[in-house]
């Protein structure tokens, strides 16, 4: 079964055909074959392992939004969805207000939020009809402050 294995593997051109040594009829062992002529078995060489850098610690439990740390973009083309984009991504939660903005432009700019909110995990909450809160996962706006966003600054119906 090995053997069909490494064959195939050769086939498919993940190991080149020097490092495969064809068994002999009735033996499994390759090693033993190997050592019998006088070679010494291959050993596999050792990798170097680099540790991939994080932009900040993981934090597994929620924790209740800061109001004054909730970002508010107002944007005017979709060329400013970066700046929502990267805010999110940094856990911050933002309120998009579009009410500036073309209906067009608009919806793809809800679309992309919704591609952000599935990727990381996130939520997102209708306030009006154009003001939108984004909320990262590990983030939970309380009621109070919800309601304070809908009723006051932003009711804009």
């Amino acid at each position: 079964m090995a053997d069909r294995l490494k064959k195939a593997a050769v086939w498919l051109g993940l190991v080149s055909d020097n490092d495969y040594v064809e068994p002999e009829p009735g033996t499994d062992d390759v090693t033993e074959q190997v050592m019998d002529r006088g070679e010494e078995p291959r050993r596999p060489a050792s990798a170097t392992v680099t540790e991939l850098e994080t932009r900040r610690p993981a934090k597994d439990h929620q924790r209740m939004a800061d109001i004054s740390r909730i970002i508010t973009v107002h944007p005017r083309t979709y060329n400013e969805a970066r700046t929502i984009g990267e805010n999110f991504r940094d856990g911050v939660p933002v309120i998009m207000n579009l009410s500036d903005m073309e209906d067009s432009d608009a919806k793809r700019l809800v679309d992309f939020s919704a591609g952000l909110i599935f990727g990381l995990r996130g939520s997102i909450e209708r306030i009006t009809s154009k003001v939108f809160l984004l909320s990262p996962h590990n983030v939970t706006v309380s009621v109070e402050d919800k309601e304070r966003l809908a009723g006051g600054f932003f009711n804009q119906s």
